[in-house]
């Protein structure tokens, strides 16, 4: 890809390895560089530095950004300590991650509005979105949840006032949760990169114990390694498993994520101040005389014991942006051969726009799983044949058809494949539908369904219940797939709930929906139709033999066509 001309967005541009990149392509001649970060002192300072580096270019070339690009506008300057504290935002924060990605949910987004304010062609992703999530720490808030769980039953048996903190605990686990988190930031993530027309989307991911295994020595706690690190490396993990299926999917920008596995290392060494997350490390004394005595119990905050000093902790350190300062002693240890060792970020940052280049460095972590992933065979595809001539001489045996049964999902399957079937049973051939009213479509299909209550049981027992032609009746068994239960036993009815009820599950008897139909069959003969008639070549696998010259309706065939032609969803890699 030509960077000339481009405006770039860098996720996390204060960072070590985002300013590196930030830098690397000064030499591709882009449109601007959006540069972002948490703190708006850390966006404003990383602009700063790179305006004076390259000052020729105007002071609108470099702009910055600030906010929590994992919450909604509304929230994204405030500190995550202040929403989890407070009960309004965190119904917010509930809301955007475990509800639907609706149109309301995404356009409130803080990235779905950055992405829409610039439209940036390239991303470039250095936040580190799996410590982010992780370490918000699920194992302490369970923790607690646990604990408050167990004196409201005790409250209970004692007939005590209920546990008031309980609901409040209860939800910070919620808001906690790291698989909805990250599902959510990727679902937005692709939504808005594909309105604001990214052409490419690059991830600098982690490992998430920078390269070591289980055996790691650096960890969180007495745990070795903590449960907090493995689950950074769990999020990891999924975040670079949600991206490959991005990377497949046709209309989404290119997908590449490269993964450092070592410390990265550095911004800066010298001697001053030690400052921990922008903090002063202040210095106290506990004086020898006045020792804690050990008795039954330790105490893990005693903040009368020790006095301030008034001086801070002063020192040589080496700066590694985002992962603090280390002194010479930790750096050297963890940079010891057989370590987590380390690697520069202009070393990433090249990697990274030479994969935005259309180069292969061989570090694309997405091009590793498409290589590496047993894909469709030649062998399946060969036997392909013979267990569709075994199921058809099994059904003819036994005076059945195989239509569906709701256990691949999802009910839309179902619902298409009976539909189908039902067009197969009343009209045979796919020609006869599109010559017939969707006024006659409905009736038929209504009167064949109205005598064979064989068919209708096998449908509706299936949970996917039938809409009859007037659009107000249903026929359905005890439990239906669609709406899904969500903690709620009754739905409110309106014509859009039915419609949109009927298009995710429900065989749909109504003349709209037989008009849809028709124009589905009728698009079929047009594809086949305007391919001639000596037509023998590789180039289209849908032709006149696939569909058998159109003389019968096959529901697997005609569902696989919708899914893949009228809902975008083909396969983009064999």
């Amino acid at each position: 890809m030509d960077i000339q001309g481009k405006t770039v967005l860098v996720l996390g541009g204060w960072g070590l390895v985002g300013s590196a990149i930030c830098r690397k392509f000064m030499g591709e001649k882009p449109k601007r560089i959006i540069i972002t970060s948490l703190n708006k002192s850390e966006a404003l300072e990383a602009v700063e530095a790179l305006r004076r580096d390259f000052p020729k270019v105007g002071k609108d070339f470099f702009l910055p950004w600030w906010g929590n690009i994992f919450v909604r506008e509304e929230l994204k300057d405030i500190p995550r300590e202040e929403i989890i504290g407070n009960e309004k935002y965190r119904t917010m924060i509930i809301e955007d991650i475990v509800d639907e990605l609706t149109r309301p949910v995404l356009k409130r987004s803080s990235l779905n509005r950055l992405l829409m304010k610039y439209r940036p062609g390239v991303v470039v992703d250095c936040v580190n979105s799996a410590t982010g999530i992780a370490y918000q720490d699920i194992f302490q808030v369970s923790r607690e949840l646990i604990k408050h769980i167990q004196k409201a039953r005790a409250s209970r048996e004692s007939n005590a006032p209920p546990d008031s903190e309980l609901l409040d605990v209860a939800e910070r686990l919620l808001c906690t949760l790291y698989i909805p988190q990250l599902i959510r930031h990727v679902q937005i993530m692709y939504r808005s990169m594909q309105e604001a027309g990214t052409i490419i989307y690059v991830k600098i991911g982690t490992s998430g114990t920078g390269g070591m295994g289980l055996n790691i020595p650096y960890t969180h706690s007495e745990e070795k390694p903590s449960s907090v690190l493995l689950s950074k490396s769990a999020v990891a993990g999924a975040h670079t498993l949600l991206l490959f299926l991005m990377g497949r999917t046709p209309d989404a920008p290119i997908t590449k994520e490269i993964k450092p596995t070592a410390a990265i290392a550095w911004k800066r060494i010298a001697f001053g101040e030690i400052r921990k997350r922008g903090k002063p490390v202040p210095l106290v004394d506990c004086p020898i005389e006045t020792p804690v005595e050990l008795k039954a119990s330790l105490r893990l905050r005693m903040n009368e014991t020790a006095q301030p000093t008034g001086k801070t902790l002063r020192s040589v350190f080496i700066d590694t942006g985002e992962n603090g300062f280390f002194s010479r002693g930790e750096f050297e240890a963890i940079s010891t051969p057989g370590q987590m060792e380390f690697v520069t970020p202009e070393e990433i940052a090249e990697n990274a726009v030479f994969e935005i280049k259309a180069g292969n460095t061989g570090h694309d972590i997405i091009n590793a799983l498409d290589n590496a992933t047993l894909s469709p065979t030649y062998r399946a595809g060969f036997l392909f044949n013979s267990a569709m001539s075994t199921m058809k001489s099994l059904e003819k045996q036994h005076g059945v058809d195989s239509v569906a049964f709701e256990m691949l999902g999802p009910p839309r399957l179902s619902k298409l494949l009976y539909e189908a079937y039902l067009f197969k049973l009343c009209f045979g051939d796919i020609r006869s539908v599109t010559t017939t009213s969707p006024h006659e479509l409905s009736r038929r299909l209504y009167e064949l369904l109205q005598n064979d209550p064989d068919l209708r049981s096998q449908i509706i027992s299936i949970g996917i219940p039938i809409l009859l032609p007037d659009g107000k009746s249903l026929l359905r068994a005890g439990t239906i797939k669609i709406p899904p239960y969500r903690g709620e036993d009754e739905l409110p009815i309106s014509p859009e709930s039915i419609s949109q009820w009927a298009h995710d599950g429900w065989v749909d008897l109504r003349e709209s929906n037989m008009k849809v139909w028709r124009n589905r069959f009728k698009e079929i003969v047009r594809m086949v139709e305007i391919l001639p008639e000596e037509e023998t070549s590789s180039r289209t696998m849908h032709n006149r033999d696939y569909w058998e010259n159109l003389s019968q309706i096959d529901p697997g065939k005609i569902c696989g066509w919708i899914f893949t032609y009228e809902e975008k969803g083909k396969r983009m890699k064999a």
